[in-house]
């Protein structure tokens, strides 16, 4: 895109919703989880007020609710505390509250051995205890599923995973009190769907997010639109349709695999079932949580005004 071209003053949203075929679920704990799951964060978080009303007003019981809609009370709020806690650390590490490496170390440990490891850094303990995350998550967790969460986090904090998504997919698993066999995960048409997922939840939060970001001046490689932007030289309104097509092309790619499923055993191929269709609620309730917050802005005729630049 040539520099000189004005700016927009607005651009619209592709049909995210109608693009995305799958059934939205309810979970019927979602207020009563919310409710405690806020509690929880004003207890261990140590914020003050504004910066705990931020967290609070973003409801990641809500969210929880909507990508995990089969959880009960119990495994929705390990869920919830835990995108609480991963809002919260991924804050610290953007704005450089914490050392990052320091935060990474920590809070591994603290997964690895949450009984021995002894630790002061707060993201390290809010993960740790009963109290906290980590021990109410092995409470019910297997060892298959135990290890795919902390190798998540191990990619969540090393930022090949900007948005945490590899320690989401075995939340479906602790949901479900399933643990599927490491062979059987690490098949390449489950990586495809997973990949599938990933690509989906990272492009369609890009498109709403894109708004904020160029207003705060975010580099440019973070965002899917304003890397087509630069890279294929599109104006505003084309890179959002071309990013709105890739999200459409990763839905049929999820849909093509999922129809090629292999075949292992009666039970194996009961919890891949279980699985998959814990994915595909997770695509649809991931959007619908980001449509409804009231951080993205999103109205329904999905015309979006464009931020002014923050003053840098």
């Amino acid at each position: 895109m040539d520099p000189t071209t004005p700016q927009p003053s607005q651009f619209i949203l592709p049909d995210l919703i109608s693009d995305c075929h799958y059934p939205l679920r309810q979970n019927p704990y979602r207020d009563v989880v919310s409710r405690a799951s806020d509690q929880w964060l004003v207890d261990v978080a140590q914020l003050l007020e504004p910066e705990i009303k931020g967290y609070i007003d973003m409801d990641a019981g809500g969210f929880a609710a909507l990508c995990y809609p089969g959880a009960d009370a119990f495994h929705l709020q390990v869920c919830s505390d835990c995108f609480n806690w991963i809002f919260i650390v991924d804050d610290w590490m953007e704005y450089g509250v914490v050392n990052v490496q320091e935060m990474h170390e920590s809070c591994i440990l603290a997964l690895r051995d949450p009984v021995n490891f002894d630790t002061e850094h707060l993201g390290a303990k809010m993960c740790k205890t009963y109290d906290y995350i980590f021990g109410r998550f092995r409470e019910t967790a297997g060892p298959g599923c135990t290890e795919r969460f902390i190798r998540g986090s191990e990619l969540f904090f090393a930022a090949v995973d900007l948005v945490a998504l590899k320690i989401c997919y075995p939340l479906i698993e602790f949901v479900a009190q399933i643990d599927i066999p490491d062979e059987v995960v690490s098949h390449p048409v489950m990586k495809a769907l997973e990949g599938a997922v990933n690509d989906y939840a990272s492009w369609s939060n890009d498109i709403l997010s894109y708004n904020k970001e160029q207003s705060r001046g975010d580099a440019h490689w973070h965002n899917i639109v304003a890397v087509l932007m630069h890279e294929r030289g599109l104006d505003l309104q084309g890179a959002i349709d071309y990013a709105g097509q890739m999200c459409k092309d990763a839905i049929q790619r999820f849909d093509s695999n999922r129809a090629i499923l292999p075949s292992w055993d009666e039970e194996v191929d009961k919890q891949v079932a279980i699985y998959v269709e814990g994915l595909q609620d997770f695509m649809i309730g991931a959007l619908h949580g980001h449509l409804d917050s009231t951080r993205y802005g999103v109205t329904p005729d999905r015309i979006i005004k464009l931020l002014p630049k923050r003053p840098s």
